[in-house]
């Protein structure tokens, strides 16, 4: 998954004692988020301790997981991380980094696979007719809860709600360009 740069060269990553990330091609002090975007992106690089010149690259991927984490985006679920941490000393622990790498490229390529198949049955705005489907519903459902008992169309809706309509398709449109960014 991981590109070399242009040069055909891994980009060296040096971490200093204060801390600080420098990147050797650009001659750059850089920050852990930029080093995710560059994973994100499939830049192929190392990170070596400045007064060492050990590898650290694994220390410094970890602590981007770290962050990530604390920052709201959960993606490891707790269950996951107790029986992770529970494999380290086990006699099984040489086995899991080759089975985890096994099974994370096995994702990539059914997430691939499933994304072309969704994309081919449904069309590449499979997105918007769903949300208009759910657009749809919650109109029902809106309906059965207003006097009278049936949902209006939204022209004939009262100020406040059309507004809050509006509202909800303008949250939907925002979800569906994230999901399009995501598929990309």
């Amino acid at each position: 998954m991981a590109k070399n740069t242009a040069d055909g060269d891994t980009i060296i990553i040096k971490k200093y004692a204060n801390r600080r990330l420098y990147n050797t091609q650009s001659s750059s002090y850089i920050t852990l988020e930029d080093l995710a975007r560059m994973v994100r992106t499939g830049v192929d690089f190392q990170v070596l301790d400045a007064k060492t010149g050990s590898d650290i690259t694994h220390t410094i991927l970890t602590q981007i997981i770290m962050e990530e984490e604390a920052n709201g985006e959960h993606m490891l679920p707790v269950s996951f991380l107790r029986q992770l941490i529970g494999m380290y000393g086990n006699s099984m622990q040489a086995m899991m980094p080759p089975y985890l790498e096994a099974t994370m490229e096995n994702f990539q390529s059914n997430q691939s696979k499933l994304r072309e198949a969704f994309q081919s049955s449904m069309g590449p705005d499979a997105f918007t007719k769903m949300a208009e489907q759910n657009m749809a519903m919650f109109q029902a459902a809106a309906g059965a809860f207003m006097p009278g008992g049936s949902a209006a169309p939204l022209a004939t809706q009262p100020e406040g709600k059309s507004d809050e309509i509006d509202a909800l398709k303008a949250q939907m449109a925002a979800m569906q360009r994230k999901l399009d960014e995501l598929g990309k």
